[in-house]
């Protein structure tokens, strides 16, 4: 994918944005799915790991040079222990607005100041570099779809794609398409945790959570 230093929970929130409307889809179940994102990359690199079900750091020091995901990760160290469909829900809002401010601060947004009412100070984020936004929505397009087997695409894009599907993410995978590509999602999913068998489960865990997550938030827009 191009812009390759982006992280997932970065990367996620960035496909989330509808370049032909100039606005992002999915808002009441984002912060979820880039939490998750967040929790699969900590795992992904080995700073989270799975106790009996439980999120756990593997040490207090390490660090990953990335704001959003020390913050995360700083989150889970001071808090009492939380199962991972916990950490997919609890206090999301705070890793999905520390990515927006690091997507504003780098250049992907823009912030535009505004007043609601004509007299409330507010803020508007909107999307300064669609161009972006286009180029990872084409890669992970590619990597929904083939031709490219399973096995070469690497556990960050499988991670990308398998959970931008599990969200019905509008933009990539909306719900009416989520069963023709159902076999491959699962393939993929399997392959963001390729790496370990315990990194297998900590990625199945979250996936499970995230979905869960969503179903509640879809139950409760429905009321």
């Amino acid at each position: 994918m191009p812009n390759g230093s982006l992280s997932l929970p970065a990367r996620l929130y960035l496909l989330a944005w509808d370049t032909n409307r100039t606005e992002v889809t999915g808002a009441a179940r984002l912060p979820h799915l880039v939490r998750a994102g967040a929790l699969t990359e900590l795992a992904q690199r080995g700073l989270l790991t799975d106790d009996d079900g439980i999120a756990t750091p593997v040490d207090m020091d390490s660090l990953t040079g990335d704001a959003v995901l020390d913050g995360l990760l700083e989150l889970v160290r001071e808090s009492r222990p939380h199962r991972w469909r916990t950490w997919v829900t609890l206090h999301a809002r705070v890793t999905f607005d520390a990515v927006r401010e690091q997507l504003t601060a780098e250049g992907y947004l823009r912030a535009e100041k505004k007043r609601v009412l004509g007299l409330f100070p507010s803020v508007d984020h909107v999307l300064a570099q669609a161009a972006v936004v286009d180029a990872l929505r084409d890669e992970a397009r590619q990597v929904l779809e083939g031709p490219v087997p399973v096995s070469e695409i690497s556990d960050r894009e499988a991670a990308v794609v398998a959970l931008a599907a599990a969200a019905e993410l509008p933009t990539l995978v909306p719900g009416k398409d989520r069963k023709l590509h159902k076999a491959r999602v699962e393939a993929l999913t399997e392959r963001s945790g390729a790496a370990a068998p315990a990194l297998r489960k900590v990625v199945g865990e979250v996936h499970t959570a995230l979905i869960a997550s969503l179903t509640a938030v879809a139950v409760a827009g429905a009321d």
